[in-house]
């Protein structure tokens, strides 16, 4: 067994790699992604190795980039497109929710879309205007779309192999403060075998009230937890990994079993996912719940400038002080 210590980032390049050795229908696009690796470098090195038919350096066009992808995608390639950063992605956004997430249906079955749409999101890099961006509930809502994100550099090398491997196009969400945190990933580890792409998992265990989490939120969640052990509160932490198709099989079965729940996420709060799994959370588990659920979010403005972004960003305190407000009800 082939485990390394990987950065997330270098995750995402040696599982684009192998994929790219797997499949020759395989293809990446993207505004630098092929000389220059990517912004971020997470294409770094794929060029030059597979050539520029198969790393493609784009315009500065995200709908072109998008609206090439889906007609290779109809014709039996599977092309990767990066959107160098979140806040770019809407230029894109037509040629998504028009094009790409209605084909199948639209075809009747006949035609399939297998594509991903790369998209580092989220903040905490000190980044400019439209760099720094959560953009994950209007993909979610999109019907048609698929839409995961990954917390660690295991489940990096692994989810991006298996959202390309399948027939159903899928936004990767890449959280991009996380690009360069370590962690053990299993090389050699199979896909057929691998844990599932659309499932949820429990990341810490715990007794007391549940935190759910996704993206690079699950770190601060996983902090928190910690945090509170210290006090003797065991928090269970459940990384929501899929976001379309919600996955909350894990979040039930915990939720019954702490009777409170804490749902984190960076985007605003104002219709954001954790607006729709508090309701679910409500509708399955009224009767075990000691307490509403609760959220902790980005507050209902725009990305505010780098230097205060510290206070718009959910934190490990802001995470345990609505912990302590659930045992208050």
């Amino acid at each position: 067994m082939a485990t390394e210590t990987l950065t997330m980032g270098k995750a995402l390049n040696t599982g684009l790699r192998r994929a790219l050795e797997n499949d020759p229908k395989v293809v990446i696009m993207g505004e630098d992604v092929g000389k220059l690796g990517g912004v971020f470098r997470i294409t770094d090195g794929l060029q030059k190795d597979f050539g520029d038919q198969r790393v493609i350096d784009t315009p500065l066009a995200e709908s072109g980039i998008i609206g090439t992808a889906v007609g290779l995608a109809i014709r039996g390639f599977r092309p990767i497109c990066e959107i160098q950063f979140d806040g770019f992605v809407y230029p894109a956004y037509d040629q998504i929710v028009s094009q790409v997430a209605k084909m199948h249906y639209r075809s009747q079955g006949k035609v399939t879309i297998p594509m991903v749409i790369r998209i580092p999101y989220g903040g905490g890099i000190g980044a400019v205007e439209h760099h720094s961006e959560s953009p994950e509930a209007y993909f979610a809502h999109t019907a048609g779309l698929k839409v995961v994100t990954c917390a660690n550099p295991q489940d990096a090398y692994v989810m991006i192999q298996q959202a390309i491997a399948s027939d159903d196009p899928i936004v990767f969400l890449e959280p991009k403060r996380r690009y360069w945190e370590k962690g053990p990933v299993d090389l050699d580890a199979p896909l057929s075998g691998a844990y599932p792409l659309h499932a949820a998992r429990v990341v810490r265990p715990g007794t007391d009230a549940t935190v759910l989490a996704y993206g690079p939120m699950v770190r601060t969640a996983l902090d928190a937890a910690t945090a509170a052990a210290e006090d003797g509160r065991e928090l269970e932490v459940v990384d929501l990994r899929t976001l379309s198709p919600l996955d909350l099989t894990a979040a039930y079965k915990s939720v019954r079993r702490t009777g409170r729940c804490v749902v984190v996420h960076e985007a605003p709060g104002n219709l954001g996912l954790g607006s729709e799994i508090a309701a679910r959370i409500t509708e399955e588990c009224f009767y075990s719940l000691e307490s509403p659920v609760l959220r902790v979010t980005g507050f209902d403005t725009p990305y505010p400038a780098s230097r205060v972004e510290e206070e718009y960003l959910p934190d490990l305190d802001r995470v345990l002080d609505a912990v302590d407000r659930t045992f208050g009800w």
